[in-house]
């Protein structure tokens, strides 16, 4: 049974920085695109990361790229996504997802708020 487990979401002032991780498991973590994607109060998804297996590619979206830092550590199958600058636009709920154009998983989401 595939599993993804984010945690790391709290409330943060704007300026400050998180780090949201994802535990992986039920499938070969080492071997698979692994995505970040959020989803604003009211608003759709957003695709935010994404990671090749090896973790020797990654892609930011143009809106978050200086801000968002993207990584994995397949001896833990675990994957994370480090958010600094907060904005309270930033505000969400952050989904770890297996895949990139195509999810197959999801996880049950982190909430991140940044509100002073």
């Amino acid at each position: 049974e595939v599993q993804l487990v984010e945690s790391g979401g709290c409330l943060v002032q704007p300026g400050g920085s998180l780090r949201l991780s994802c535990a992986a498991s039920g499938f070969t973590f080492s071997s698979e695109i692994m995505s970040w994607v959020r989803q604003a109060p009211g608003e759709g998804l957003e695709w935010l990361s994404g990671i090749s297996g090896g973790g020797g590619r990654t892609a930011i979206v143009d809106s978050v790229k200086r801000r968002v830092t993207i990584s994995s550590d397949n001896a833990k199958n675990t994957l994370y996504l480090q958010l600094s600058s907060l904005k309270p636009e930033d505000t969400g709920v952050y989904y770890c997802a297996r895949g990139w154009r195509q999810i197959s998983d999801w996880g049950q989401g982190t909430q991140v708020t940044a509100a002073s």
